[in-house]
């Protein structure tokens, strides 16, 4: 059974090791190039948008601001993200974890 966790440990070794973090570096100059610059060269360009909104005889009901939208995409991604961590951080640590997540919670506010 030790022949198991040794394997999987190389295995983990090798996905999230150096060959990982340079494929992740790789893809991310990849897609930087073939983009030609575009999330660079367009930045000042989103965020007049972003905090521009929208004008009034434009506007139809039922739509919102691109900063609500923004917000709201913002907030699904960001709860989501805490409700997976709180659930992985049970089923490894078990329910010790939890206990640990609210004293660190009362210390830090």
């Amino acid at each position: 059974m030790e022949w198991v966790t040794d394997t999987i440990k190389v295995i983990n070794g090798l996905v999230w090791g150096k060959p990982m973090l340079s494929m992740i570096f790789a893809t991310g100059i990849f897609l930087m190039i073939e983009l030609r610059f575009m999330p660079i060269l367009n930045q000042v360009k989103g965020f007049k948008l972003l905090w521009a909104g929208r004008d009034g005889e434009n506007q139809n009901d039922g739509e919102i601001s691109p900063f609500n939208a923004l917000m709201t995409s913002l907030s699904a991604t960001i709860g989501t993200g805490n409700i997976t961590g709180v659930a992985t951080a049970i089923f490894i640590g078990g329910p010790g974890a939890l206990f640990w997540m609210w004293v660190s919670a009362l210390i830090l506010v």
